[in-house]
């Protein structure tokens, strides 16, 4: 029996302990995915003997070097997967891809296992998810809603629990919206961060990779092993790191701004978490909206939408008529827009910034609500390009400003529809924005997906003057050495496991002491450690008191993240007794006769 909710940690718990491999999870998974019973959610699946023959290797190669180990996703179908078709939602677009886009390929690499290709409003153009002629996903609380778009499969795949994470695409706000429709956590990076080689452009010049998982520490761990600069990508950047405050101050909606589209009950919700922000501390700094929500018009009332035109100008000539309706109208709205237009936009872009940096002077990131309400599938049909537009209200200006966000669940109206609010922030901000949803997530305690199970992983960024330190041992919290760490002013992180190629040791000292090891090629299920941070001075201080034999070295963590860590010199573990089955230092220490 799997989880419902499919959250990493539980998974990897689950393999540590043999209850579960990648092929029971898989046999699992595609049993829940013939049994789902919205069938507009994928376009395709990769086929079931390929998969298990994919998760029989995996398990042959074991866990050592992969960060992702038996996690099971879903792309987009706007994303290249060796294997499987491409078809943008347009069956006549459709083609095979010789190899995968590079973020699918790197995700492979790290152990993770693909299930299959999510429907999506065509070419990726909407916000809704009812414009595929694959048919449209529908909100996993109620299938007379919408399931938000474009990225309308990825999402709903994540909030059945019918994958553990997946990729959309973000131009306007589709990674985002669809997370709230389904309570989910949605990352949009800033741009660049992940590759997009091999993903059909909507405006390539806007487009982001994005991520749905079920809380901020999945969507950073898929972040952090596809990440990385892409020369095939000309809008690639190398990752970098924006640290905001811990206590931060929040620019937030003033009243003349709050539309939520006459929807009280989302104006309730928003109110309730701008009061959770408050309980946490934070600071809440009006903001006027305006220049922000002009800059939102533009993107589709103005001359970028003919970016999306460039992007399918060929296939349009020869295939006009096998394009959605709607989608087609929008992108052929694009052609009478000239080049004098699109530059008179870029420059009222660069002025709406000049007023719109002025308001983010005042705060460190924004919580704003994701949608301002959601609509039915019948009520979208009928009015599809008014209600779209409202749904990006305050999604639409943040790729064109180049910042990150990170949608979360914000509770539910009192019909059990989901409602979600959004951290945004300056470029390369996501691990300070996705620390500030983790927390907010939690204290609104509207779960994950449908079943609103409550996700048990943290996610805490460092702070901009830390240093982080693996501490395997008596240094850990509430043991006997531990107030060397709290006297120096550090701060536990969050409990972590290690890479699976490390053992543990006790060294034959009186009494004995443990220390780590790197072992390239062992397979093990991790050591138990804890992630402390502090202060560049107070780590110096700590290092110059540590006795032979040990030291600090480098130590890598499950999630793929490396820090400075207790390791221990080769000599002294000649004599020293493994204990790596005990799985940590705690547990070989609860032993009867070690007490």
């Amino acid at each position: 029996m799997i989880p419902e909710l499919l959250e990493f940690s539980a998974l990897r718990f689950a393999f540590a302990e043999g209850s579960l491999t990648p092929t029971k999870l898989v046999e699992a998974l595609l049993k829940r995915i013939a049994a789902y019973p919205d069938k507009a959610v994928f376009i395709s699946l990769v086929p079931e003997e390929t998969l298990l023959a994919e998760a029989a290797k995996l398990e042959a190669e074991g866990p050592a070097g992969k960060p992702l180990y038996g996690i099971p996703f879903v792309t987009k179908d706007n994303i290249d997967a060796a294997g499987l078709p491409t078809t943008a939602a347009c069956p006549a677009f459709a083609y095979m891809p010789g190899q995968d886009a590079t973020t699918i390929a790197r995700l492979r690499a790290a152990g993770a296992l693909l299930i299959g290709k999510a429907n999506l409003d065509q070419f990726a153009t909407g916000l809704n998810g009812t414009r595929s002629p694959y048919g449209a996903p529908r909100s996993v609380f109620n299938a007379a809603y919408v399931s938000g778009g474009s990225s309308s499969g990825s999402a709903v795949s994540v909030g059945a629990g019918l994958a553990a994470f997946s990729l959309g695409t973000d131009t306007a706000g589709s990674g985002r919206v669809p997370a709230a429709f389904n309570n989910l956590i949605g990352l949009k990076p800033s741009i660049g961060r992940l590759s997009a080689t091999g993903v059909v452009p909507a405006c390539k010049s806007l487009d982001c990779i994005s991520i749905f998982a079920n809380c901020a520490a999945d969507a950073m761990a898929v972040l952090s092993t596809a990440e990385g600069y892409d020369g095939a990508d000309c809008y690639s950047r190398a990752p970098a790191t924006h640290i905001l405050p811990s206590a931060p101050r929040l620019g937030v909606l003033a009243t003349k701004d709050k539309d939520f589209a006459g929807d009280k009950d989302a104006a309730a919700l928003y109110e309730a978490a701008l009061a959770q922000a408050l309980a946490l501390g934070w600071e809440l700094v009006e903001i006027d909206y305006a220049p922000f929500r002009d800059i939102a018009a533009l993107l589709y009332g103005g001359a970028f939408v003919a970016e999306r035109t460039a992007a399918t100008r060929i296939f349009m000539q020869h295939h006009a008529e096998d394009i959605f309706p709607v989608v087609r109208a929008i992108i052929e709205g694009g052609n009478k827009f000239s080049a004098v237009d699109a530059f008179n936009d870029i420059y009222k872009v660069q002025a709406l910034r000049q007023i719109t940096s002025a308001e983010l002077a005042k705060c460190d990131a924004l919580l704003l609500p994701t949608a301002p309400t959601i609509f039915t599938v019948e009520e979208m049909l009928a009015e599809p390009v008014k209600h779209n537009s409202t749904l990006g209200l305050y999604t639409n200006f943040v790729n064109l400003l180049d910042m990150a966000a990170i949608a979360l669940p914000g509770g539910f109206r009192p019909d059990g529809m989901p409602f979600g609010v959004t951290f945004i922030g300056p470029a390369f901000s996501e691990a300070s924005l996705s620390a500030y949803a983790d927390t907010l997530h939690k204290a609104l305690g509207a779960g994950a997906g449908r079943t609103r199970a409550q996700p048990q992983a943290s996610y805490e960024a460092p702070a901009a003057d830390e240093v982080t330190l693996v501490v395997a041992g008596a240094h850990l919290s509430g043991m006997v050495l531990n107030h060397e760490l709290t006297n120096l002013g550090a701060r536990l992180i969050r409990p972590a496991l290690t890479a699976p190629d490390y053992k543990l040791f006790a060294l034959s000292t009186t009494p004995p002491k443990p220390s780590l090891a790197h072992m390239p090629g062992f397979t093990g299920s991790g050591i138990a450690v804890e992630l402390w941070g502090l202060s560049a001075e107070a780590f110096g201080r700590f290092v110059a008191a540590l006795p032979a034999p040990m030291g600090i070295g480098r130590v890598a963590l499950e999630d793929g993240s490396v820090h400075p860590g207790f390791l221990c010199e080769a000599y002294a573990l000649e004599s020293a007794e493994d204990i790596t089955a005990h799985g940590g230092w705690r547990a070989f220490l609860a032993i009867p006769l070690r007490r």
